[in-house]
């Protein structure tokens, strides 16, 4: 379901919060299902319960999943969730792209690494 990677500078939770945006946005996880509960992902994962906890409120504030008390938690409707993810990601990729614009990657380069994800190939 979601890979953690302990040697990344990035946070857990904020790894576990990446996974599960992955996982809404492709339809992977549908809308309404339920997700385990804090303590069966901490247990499944070997991690802190507060871990997930911090990541399931994170997500629920950004609108990628709702929780109904007693019941547990649920992935939300994906209306404002995709135009949230999609900007969030033009951003990062604009900071990137300028970056390697700046060190002098050719810009046909970076259009054939786009034109072979698209395709479903990895990029050389």
């Amino acid at each position: 379901m979601i890979e953690l990677n302990y040697r990344d500078a990035k946070p857990i939770y904020e790894q576990i919060m990446e996974g599960i945006r992955k996982l809404v946005v492709t339809d992977s996880l549908a809308v309404g299902e339920k997700l385990p509960s804090v303590r069966e992902m901490a247990s499944k994962m070997a991690i802190n319960p507060n871990t997930i906890s911090r990541a399931y409120k994170e997500l629920e504030a950004e609108g990628y999943i709702y929780t109904i008390s007693g019941k547990g938690t649920f992935v939300a409707e994906k209306k404002d969730v995709k135009e949230h993810r999609t900007k969030e990601l033009l951003e990062k990729f604009d900071e990137v792209t300028g970056e390697l614009i700046y060190l002098s990657v050719p810009t046909e380069e970076l259009q054939e690494r786009i034109t072979s994800i698209e395709k479903g190939r990895k990029g050389a």
